[in-house]
């Protein structure tokens, strides 16, 4: 891959004639808005699935929040894994190197493929252990069959981040936006038809919803696949020959970005994973409670989740033409944007979190639970989007080592050990757990943009800076 080569200038500004600060917020915000627009798609599959399957019953969500808690470990896993491909197709562009964006897309998918087939064997040996994690009986039993049909169609799922992530970087997000947008739609429309028994397809409630998933999901993969090799701006930069033989270079140099990626977003995950555990064994209107909250939060985050994914491909682009000197104002804009939209959503939460919550489920319980946690997590908005645009800015110069070990010094080492403190010693239910992960995340931001500001800035630092 190519290398920065440091300024002879002592000033952090670009040379005359690149682009001003407005110039380089106006390039983010482009970018940003298909990718926002593909994530909050994306997120609209869970919020359907959590109103349609909320409907059905208190035990029907919390078994779906109990397989989507299992699985959010290795869905996790893949997009820091994959996210390799967004740094080195961006890269490439920016450099102008076709080939080594068909290597990374190439070698990209064949990687998906071997962490999807990997997750479905494990999950599936994973079924009779699903007493020992302490959750509702009830929930327990509902549970197999959707978390078994769900891993099924993590395998289109990781794969159509590959090639999302492929026209991403290329800045070509709005096709694929449009195309995961169908496939959202069209599990909307299985959900109804197979959840509640509609146009004469017998109700399969919880069931349903999984093969609805997964029927989407395949289905978005598909035409995704399709367009890639068709259209003529992106067909020049994919693949000619998608089953060629592999290159151990090509897996080493995506290992190299998406083992601490993903290590990184673990540490992160897990200890949300972990704290979804807990909660469950508060009960079932706890965890039904957590996963209505983690929803509205999870959707508010998709808007910051997409100006980093934009963040990371500028960043790599101007890796690949050797343009340092325009980094900092990309960080900048970046924040602003995360700062801007957080604080929004922020708001949001604090006063309308009750009728938030209420639209999800009707069990008065479960609103006032959610509307608590909610209130815990419109205080952590503005540390959550600058975290997740500053790691996204580092990935994007290779720098993923020590954010990762950022993450788990956040996470793990303090968040959880308090969680467990605030939750089970001091009596504070669900809502400690909460403040707990609120105080990682404070920290990780504080940590992550002191780094990103230090090493985007001008100055002889490797692209692998430890």
């Amino acid at each position: 891959m190519h290398s920065l080569v440091s300024s002879p200038s002592s000033s952090n500004s670009p040379p005359e004639g690149w682009p001003s600060f407005g110039q380089e917020c106006r390039a983010t915000l482009k970018l940003s808005v298909p990718l926002v627009s593909g994530q909050l798609s994306q997120m609209l599959m869970g919020v359907a699935d959590t109103v349609m399957i909320g409907s059905v019953g208190v035990v029907a969500l919390g078994a779906s929040t109990f397989a989507n808690t299992l699985l959010a470990v290795p869905y996790v896993l893949g997009i820091g894994l994959l996210s390799s491909v967004s740094v080195r197709v961006s890269q490439a562009h920016g450099a102008q190197a076709p080939e080594d964006a068909r290597q990374a897309v190439r070698h990209g998918t064949w990687l998906a493929l071997g962490l999807g087939l990997l997750v479905l064997l494990s999950t599936a040996a994973l079924i009779p252990l699903l007493p020992y994690f302490q959750q509702p009986a009830e929930v327990v039993e509902q549970a197999p069959v959707y978390l078994l049909t769900c891993a099924v169609s993590l395998i289109p799922a990781l794969m159509t981040m590959v090639w999302k992530n492929h026209a991403d970087a290329l800045n070509r997000p709005w096709p694929a936006f449009w195309l995961i947008l169908g496939s959202v739609l069209l599990n909307v429309l299985l959900n109804w038809l197979w959840i509640y028994g509609k146009a004469g397809f017998p109700a399969m409630g919880l069931e349903g919803a999984g093969y609805a998933t997964l029927t989407a999901r395949t289905v978005g993969a598909i035409a995704l696949f399709v367009w890639l090799n068709r259209s003529p701006t992106v067909r020049e930069w994919s693949p000619v020959r998608w089953l060629a033989r592999t290159q151990q270079q090509g897996f080493a140099s995506l290992l190299k970005i998406g083992g601490p990626a993903s290590f990184h977003l673990l540490a992160e995950v897990t200890a949300f994973v972990t704290a979804s555990l807990m909660i469950g064994s508060l009960g079932v209107v706890a965890l039904a409670a957590h996963q209505v909250a983690l929803t509205c939060i999870g959707t508010a985050f998709m808007v910051p989740l997409g100006v980093a994914m934009a963040t990371t491909v500028r960043v790599g682009e101007i890796v690949g033409a050797q343009q340092r000197e325009r980094l900092h104002r990309v960080l900048v804009g970046s924040w602003l944007f995360a700062v801007l939209f957080m604080s929004v959503s922020m708001t949001v939460f604090f006063i309308f979190g009750q009728p938030l919550a209420a639209l999800f489920v009707g069990d008065a319980d479960v609103v006032k639970a959610a509307a608590a946690l909610l209130l815990v997590g419109s205080l952590f908005q503005l540390f959550d989007g600058l975290q997740v645009v500053s790691a996204a800015a580092l990935r994007g110069v290779d720098d993923v080592k020590v954010p990762a070990w950022i993450a788990v010094l956040a996470y793990w080492a303090i968040s959880l050990p308090l969680g467990w403190m605030l939750a089970i010693r001091m009596d504070w239910g669900a809502t400690g757990v909460w403040a707990a992960l609120a105080v990682g995340l404070a920290i990780a931001a504080v940590m992550l943009m002191w780094r990103a500001w230090r090493l985007l800035g001008v100055g002889k630092i490797p692209l692998s800076a430890q």
